[in-house]
């Protein structure tokens, strides 16, 4: 019988499932029930009293073995007697994985026995340090799992830590079976990736590619396209000189999900914009995730990913677009290429009426691709490039933040031929109109500011509308206008209060040549 934690059951059932075998083990009551479950679970222990020698008793074996090796304390200082040991590990590359029991969090610190900060002890000596939580729902048994899977991969190239917080009772040994848990598997540089994944998109009955916000790049441009004649391939414009395929709007127009699931995700780049793809990708039941990540990180974006393949993606992309014509396109891949399509129609005849989203897709259509560059802003201005753009765009959304896209942008024009532009919000341009204070901005600088009077996304957020302070606190209204900063900074500056003077004004925005940077304030319905 297995420990009642859960933690210790998904820590358990992953050392085996990653290979591990071999334990130094040192008395304890906190991490018994840790100790317990690696004899039950059949492990290969080894008691070592001194924790100070312990550690050096398992940096012997997995020397002698040339393999991970576990070595379990307690908590308090006994997890601090490990630095000698482990600082050598370090140097020698000679992978020691320490777990260390804990108390829990609301304990720490608070003048109770062996209740040190564990987190991150060991410093600079591991490759990783975590404390896996002591799960509640599915969301922290996921959260639980990953990290597990995190540390045990990390453990392939040197030291890692992984601390576990145990709340009493500690010695119910109620549970018949450990878990059936996720193993997340590294592919690495040396394997032939391309043929790896092209051989399970071929096994998946839905296969599905997500390519996140990538360097702007012709060379994955021209491979997304290939691929996407075979394979439904989802992009947004972050992505791909083409821009993207209009799958937020499918999403929410589309009747029975259940069609629509993926069963096998390939994700490629980092971040999405759209919040509905995330949460349709994490509600699908069987989608299992594969993520190229060239640093060999864990992004486990859907919360479903079972390998992490350590490769470059635009080089990996372009072999497997070589390689794709073996695949036949699948009714999955026609179903889904018929409601994006449909969506596209539906978006290029909407006829909207005055509002940030007609200002955006007159700005789009109007647009000459050639030789001109574009940046959103985040929040709406984003989404609605999203929507609209058929070309790349450049947007803050490592972290999406509303600081800095102006200055970015303004920074983007100092190196760039041709025309930059920023399509921008109000709080964001205002917050960051520092940008414009700087004696070296460029006459090819071209602004689109959304001004509606404060942050108009925070409208959409479900149960805000019922806070007194929603509009003056959280959305910040205001009735500033840009005209003043344009006349100290010499900024030529234009402005529509209605349809007809965006449709007008628009056209000479986008067309003016002069060697002096342009504002065109666009003025809508205030929150």
């Amino acid at each position: 019988m297995f420990s009642d934690k859960e933690n210790i059951n998904i820590l358990t059932a992953l050392l085996l499932e990653h290979g591990i075998k071999t334990v130094v083990v040192c008395p304890g009551s906190r991490n018994a029930p840790i100790v317990h479950n690696l004899n039950e679970a059949g492990f290969e222990c080894h008691p070592v009293t001194d924790e100070r020698s312990a550690g050096f008793y398992a940096l012997g074996i997995a020397l002698a073995k040339k393999e991970p090796v576990v070595v379990c304390v307690t908590s308090g200082s006994a997890l601090l007697n490990l630095a000698p040991a482990i600082a050598e590990a370090a140097y020698q590359q000679c992978p020691i994985i320490v777990i260390s029991a804990d108390r829990p969090a609301e304990r720490i610190e608070q003048l109770d026995g062996q209740t040190i900060p564990q987190q991150g002890a060991l410093g600079c000596f591991v490759g990783i340090s975590v404390t896996l939580p002591e799960p509640h729902d599915n969301v922290s048994r996921s959260y639980c799992n990953r990290l597990v899977n995190e540390a045990l991969l990390e453990a392939r190239r040197k030291p890692v830590h992984i601390n576990v917080p145990i709340t009493e009772p500690l010695f119910n040994f109620t549970v018949e079976s450990l878990p059936n848990e996720r193993i997340i598997k590294r592919f690495f540089q040396s394997q032939n990736q391309a043929e790896i994944i092209l051989k399970r998109l071929q096994e998946a009955e839905r296969p599905m590619i997500v390519v996140g916000q990538c360097p702007c790049s012709v060379s994955l441009t021209n491979s997304i396209e290939k691929i996407r004649q075979h394979v439904v391939v989802l992009n947004e414009p972050l992505s791909s000189c083409q821009g993207g395929v209009p799958f937020d709007d499918t999403l929410f127009n589309i009747g029975n999900l259940t069609d629509f699931y993926p069963d096998f995700i390939l994700y490629i780049g980092n971040t999405v914009v759209s919040k509905r793809l995330k949460l349709f990708l994490r509600n699908a039941p069987t989608a299992e995730t594969w993520a190229i990540s060239e640093d060999g990180k864990i992004h486990d974006t859907f919360g479903k990913q079972t390998a992490v393949l350590e490769c470059n993606a635009e080089q990996t992309m372009a072999a497997i677009a070589e390689g794709i014509s073996g695949i036949k396109p699948s009714a999955f891949h026609s179903l889904w290429n018929k409601a994006l399509a449909e969506t596209a129609e539906r978006t290029n005849n909407l006829v909207s009426s005055y509002s940030e989203e007609l200002a955006v897709k007159l700005f789009e259509e109007k647009l000459e691709r050639t030789n001109n560059h574009v940046h959103y802003a985040n929040s709406t201005a984003v989404r609605l490039g999203c929507c609209y753009a058929k070309h790349y765009i450049y947007v803050n959304r490592g972290v999406n933040g509303i600081e800095g896209s102006l200055s970015t942008t303004a920074g983007f024009s100092l190196a760039a031929s041709g025309k930059t532009f920023c399509v921008i919000g109000d709080l964001s341009f205002f917050y960051d109109s520092n940008a414009l204070w700087n004696q070296e901005i460029n006459g090819n600088l071209r602004i689109l500011l959304l001004n509606n009077g404060g942050g108009s996304i925070f409208r959409t957020l479900p149960g805000l509308e019922k806070s007194d302070v929603r509009d003056s606190y959280v959305m910040a209204s205001h009735s500033t206008s840009a005209e003043g900063i344009c006349q100290s900074h010499n900024i030529r500056y234009m402005r529509a209060t209605n349809e007809e003077e965006l449709k007008q004004g628009m056209q000479s925005f986008i067309e003016d040549e002069s060697n002096r940077p342009v504002l065109f304030e666009v003025f809508l319905k205030r929150l």
